[in-house]
């Protein structure tokens, strides 16, 4: 704890925050103080967060800073939300310091965060604003901008990456246009070179000629490069093709067509059984866990006072199920279920069932990562140039281990395919079993409606259970035959007992059964009567639910037209306001802040002086730009006269070498 506030101070003391804190003051902080030392650190990253606590509602207050952690996906160390929500609620010092801990370390990236959750977190619209579509189009044109804020969030995160700036830009392209024209000049030269070469164009078309042929030469070189490794690949293809028709062959052998078919049921009762069973039971499982974290983190925080009476419901609610179980449990007889025994089975085979459903998952999640790890492997393999090839023992040793794993997959296919037909076999009896089950007991209460006996059969399984009861009991205590013989005897005088009992009660039921029947047929008198009555208040019902749908499509009209007045007016407004200060700047003069027409003709003066500048310098370029010229060609004519008179001069000091002609000036003008 005491690093934890001693990094806090520093980071409070520092820039931006700038606090003046020490261990002491700062732990002694109140409640609401250290609630405001937080809120000033969320407003460091999110300026719409600022706000000043003592004036603002503290369930609003917690919602906001629940909602800023969210959206910043800050994780509390206690797994216990309420907790939480309180201890943030009251300030507490063990909640409120791992927060801003947290939010100190990772600052930058949290700005980072919070300015991109302006833009992208979704607005919660409700689905009854979809009827407009206006709204719809609307919805659609904000999707798409966010869509195109990331993309350009992107290329601007990869331009700052990559560090180029503008200035290094503007460096390139100088030195480019420096290069270029070194390389004007540098074509200049040569083609001053080149025009003074005899038989100049058959020599460009030659050196034109041998340039292609140099590049057809590396475009050569690059396809056969190309080829070999197309080559190279296309053996290795072949070599695994090869190796998958042989392990297909070898499968293949002894295998029949209803074999086939047999794998093929199998492997449908499987998917068949996870997509229906299995999947939807874990798919609700994950969406009640999801609803009811939902639910917490929906729920307004709570005091120490409703916490109780929960706490009290619960244990007023855990006695009552106890003494319900406790009942249930007195009152029911293990042997009276007669289906014990098939449920027994049924949950063996349910058992079995999501055991090996669970081994294949694990079996078929392991095949994805291998087969992920050779696509990975197979693209390594396809940027090198060559390839280990396994020779001699090597390849024997590999061959061995792939016949071991074979042999054990093919083991491990059987003991799956056997669990699968079991458990096919398993759930076809129960089926069975339960559909004579239904069959018998519906022959057996029409058989005793017939006759009169309607409990007969009750009082047979009560005998059936007895029996159990007997058998059990004699094979515990090894009781002998006559036992047995009196015990039939006394269940069979009981059974007579029964019987008579029995028959005044069917006496009894036969004028209860005529008033059955002339119920039965007021009923059906009512019935219609009520049908008839139902169909006239649904055809109301539908009537009134037409006139209500219009008066809420035109309820939506007379808002949304509403709303549209309120922007046109608010856009009024601002305008109106922004032409009473243009008027106010206008009047005032004000020399600190000038207004936009001030401005604007400051600017149209400096270019109307800028313009009259620009037209004087092209006055004196046009009348200079004749006498410049003349003045030029002048100079270039006696450059040739000079260089004419120097020829001259040459060519007589050859021909008279006299020392007098040495002596004399042949370069007077």
């Amino acid at each position: 704890m005491s690093e934890q506030i001693k990094f806090i101070v520093d980071q409070l003391n520092g820039p931006p925050f700038n606090k003046n804190f020490n261990l002491i003051s700062f732990d002694s902080l109140q409640p609401i103080n250290l609630l405001q030392i937080l809120n000033d650190v969320i407003t460091q990253i999110n300026l719409q967060e600022a706000s000043d606590l003592r004036e603002e509602d503290p369930e609003q207050r917690v919602l906001r800073m629940l909602n800023f952690l969210r959206i910043m996906k800050y994780k509390p160390k206690t797994e216990n939300v309420s907790t939480f929500r309180q201890g943030l609620v009251q300030g507490d010092k063990s909640v409120v310091y791992p927060i801003i801990q947290w939010l100190l370390e990772n600052l930058k990236d949290l700005k980072k965060r919070a300015y991109l959750a302006r833009y992208l977190v979704k607005v919660d619209i409700p689905q009854d604003m979809f009827i407009d579509n206006e709204v719809t189009e609307t919805h659609s044109m904000y999707l798409e901008l966010i869509e195109q804020f990331k993309e350009l969030h992107k290329e601007s995160e990869q331009i700052k990456e990559t560090g180029v700036s503008a200035a290094e830009v503007k460096k390139d392209i100088l030195a480019m246009e420096e290069e270029q024209d070194q390389l004007r000049k540098r074509i200049t030269r040569v083609k001053k070179r080149v025009d003074a070469v005899a038989n100049k164009d058959k020599l460009m078309l030659a050196a034109k000629q041998l340039r292609q042929e140099r590049e057809k030469e590396a475009n050569l070189i690059e396809q056969k490069q190309t080829q070999k490794s197309q080559m190279v690949h296309t053996e290795q293809k072949l070599n695994r093709l090869q190796v998958q028709l042989k392990d297909l062959r070898s499968s293949a052998i002894g295998i029949t067509p209803e074999g086939l078919i047999k794998r093929l049921e199998e492997e449908n009762q499987v998917n068949s059984f996870l997509t229906k069973e299995k999947f939807p039971k874990e798919i609700n499982a994950k969406k009640n866990y999801l609803s009811t974290l939902r639910k917490v983190a929906d729920e307004p925080a709570m005091g120490q006072n409703e916490i109780d009476a929960l706490n009290k419901k619960i244990k007023i609610l855990s006695t009552e199920t106890n003494s319900l179980v406790e009942k249930r449990m007195a009152r029911s007889d293990p042997t009276d279920d007669k289906i014990s025994v098939f449920r027994q089975q049924a949950a063996v085979i349910a058992n079995k069932k999501n055991s090996a459903a669970e081994s294949l998952q694990e079996a078929m999640d392991e095949y994805s990562s291998v087969e992920s790890d050779f696509k990975e492997k197979r693209e390594k393999l396809k940027d090198t140039d060559g390839v280990e090839i396994l020779k001699g023992e090597e390849f024997k040793r590999y061959v061995n281990k792939l016949r071991g794993k074979s042999t054990l997959y093919k083991k491990k296919r059987l003991e799956l395919s056997e669990i699968q037909a079991e458990i096919g076999v398993l759930s076809r009896t129960k089926e069975i079993l339960q559909s004579k089950d239904e069959q018998t007991q519906a022959f057996l209460s029409n058989l005793e409606a017939k006759h009169g006996v309607s409990g007969f059969h009750n009082t047979k399984e009560e005998l059936e259970k007895v029996s159990t009861i007997k058998s059990e009991l004699d094979e515990q205590k090894g009781k002998t035959l006559e036992d047995i013989s009196k015990m039939v005897v006394q269940l069979t005088n009981t059974i007579a007992q029964k019987k008579n009992s029995l028959a005044p009660i069917i006496v009894e039921l036969r004028p209860l059964r005529q008033q059955c029947q002339e119920m039965t047929i007021e009923y059906d008198e009512r019935k219609s009567v009520y049908e008839t009555t139902a169909a006239g208040l649904e055809s109301n019902i539908s009537k009134l639910d037409q006139e209500v749908r219009g008066s809420h499509e035109d309820v939506l009209n007379l808002e949304r037209k509403f709303h549209q007045l309120n922007a046109m007016i608010e856009i009024t407004d601002l305008q109106m306001n922004r032409i009473e200060e243009e008027m106010k700047l206008y009047v005032l003069n004000n020399s600190t802040k000038k207004s936009y027409r001030d401005q604007y003709t400051q600017k149209i003066h400096e270019q109307e002086v800028l313009g009259k500048s620009l037209k004087e310098q092209q006055k004196y370029v046009r009348e200079s730009h004749g006498p410049n010229l003349l003045q030029m060609k002048m100079w270039s004519d006696l450059l040739l006269l000079m260089k004419a008179k120097k020829t001259v001069s040459d060519q007589n000091v050859f021909r008279d070498k006299s020392p007098t002609h040495y002596e004399q000036d042949h370069l007077v003008l």
